[in-house]
C-alpha cells in the first residue's frame, strides 16, 4: 500500500494555527529566543511540496522561518514545538527527516549543492530543495551557488518566497527594479519563485516581550 506524503496531511489551518500556538506562547514570555513567525505563504508552500512529491529521500534546507518547513517535511508537530521551546526557533535541524536550517544568511546554499552533488554522483534517490527570501537570493552565495547547479544539472531547487521585505526595508527600493535579477535568465530553471505578504513582522511580535 501507497504511503500517504505528510505534506498531503498538512492543512493551510494547521500551518496558521501552529504559528498562531507559537505566537501566542512567544507573547507570554516562554520562549526566551528569536522567532520568526509566517503567515500569508501556506497554500505556496503546500503547492510545492505536493507538486514536487518532496518525500523522505528529498532534503530541505531553510533559514530562520522554517516553522511550516519542517511540518511538510514530517516532523510530528509536538516534537517541533519543543524545539521552539527550546530556542532552536531559527536553527532547525532534524536529520532524521532531512531537513537543516540555519539563522545565517546565505549559509546553507553551497551546501544544499554540495548535498545535491553527492546524491548525484552517488546515484542515489532524493533531491535537494533550499528555501529562502528575495533579499537573501541577491547574495554571492545565492548565485554562486545556482549558477554552479546549472552547470553541473545538479537536482537542486530553490525555492524564493518574496514578501516585498528585507526586515523593514522595501525590496524595490533596494533593486531599482520589479523584478528579481534572475527572472528571463538560464537560471531560473533551477528556481520557484512566488509572492505573498506576510501576516507577522519579520522578527517577534513587532512589540517588546519582558522575559
Amino acid at each position: 500500500m501507497k504511503s500517504v506524503s505528510r505534506a498531503k496531511r498538512v492543512t493551510k489551518a494547521d500551518l496558521i494555527q501552529f504559528e498562531k500556538e507559537i505566537g501566542e506562547i512567544f507573547a507570554r514570555g516562554e520562549i526566551r529566543a528569536p522567532v520568526h513567525l509566517r503567515e500569508g505563504r501556506e497554500q505556496p508552500l503546500i503547492d510545492i511540496f505536493k507538486k514536487h512529491k518532496i518525500g523522505k529521500n528529498d532534503y530541505v534546507f531553510g533559514y530562520w522561518d522554517s516553522h511550516e518547513l519542517a511540518l511538510l517535511k514530517g516532523v510530528p508537530r509536538e516534537e517541533l514545538k519543543q524545539a521552539i521551546l527550546d530556542g532552536k526557533s531559527i536553527s532547525l535541524c532534524f536529520p532524521k527527516y532531512n531537513i537543516l536550517c540555519s539563522g545565517i544568511v546565505g549559509s546553507l546554499m553551497g551546501t544544499a549543492v554540495g548535498v545535491a552533488w553527492g546524491l548525484k554522483q552517488k546515484r542515489k534517490k532524493g533531491r535537494a530543495f533550499i528555501f529562502c527570501g528575495e533579499m537573501s537570493a541577491e547574495t554571492g552565495s545565492f548565485f554562486e551557488a545556482v549558477k554552479y547547479a546549472t552547470h553541473f544539472d545538479l537536482p537542486v531547487i530553490f525555492v524564493v518566497g518574496d514578501n516585498g521585505l528585507s526586515v523593514m526595508t522595501d525590496t524595490r527600493e533596494v533593486w531599482g527594479s520589479d523584478m528579481p535579477w534572475f527572472k528571463n535568465t538560464r537560471y531560473a530553471e533551477k528556481i520557484i519563485y512566488f509572492k505573498y505578504k506576510n501576516g507577522y513582522p519579520h522578527s517577534g511580535l513587532g512589540k517588546l516581550i519582558k522575559f
